[in-house]
């Protein structure tokens, strides 16, 4: 299946590691008393974005990878819910929040064609 070339390779793969490393820069600026709250959760939910690429990629089968980009596509909008939380506190711009949410869109779209790809290599094979 995925056998010729590593997650790494993957363009949703190296996009989801541009956005977290760029919400990771962002949450940094956030007050201590949200250490252990929205940082942590923001920094759980994007990281997780990357993580059920890799795992998914990993897979043996088709169904098994479609599941994890449809996991990660999850986390990708409970992340971009976190970050119109640190708008709504004033923790982040309006800009940046824009900016963020412009990088998320175009994120969805790579994962929404990946899993259509996999949904046709799965159909393909019945």
């Amino acid at each position: 299946m995925n056998s010729n070339f590593g997650f790494e390779e993957l363009e949703i793969w190296k996009k989801s590691r541009i956005l977290k490393n760029e919400i990771s820069l962002l949450s940094k600026k956030f007050p201590e008393i949200e250490k252990f709250k929205l940082t942590d959760q923001i920094i759980r939910s994007s990281r997780s974005i990357n993580a059920l690429i890799a795992e998914g990629h990993g897979r043996f089968t088709y169904p098994d990878q479609i599941h994890f980009c449809i996991q990660a596509r999850g986390s990708l909008s409970e992340t971009i819910n976190h970050l119109i939380d640190a708008f709504d506190e004033e923790y982040i711009t309006h800009q940046q929040l824009e900016n963020i949410k412009k990088s998320g869109k175009e994120l969805e779209r790579l994962l929404n064609g990946y899993i259509a790809y996999l949904r046709k290599k799965r159909d393909e094979e019945k």
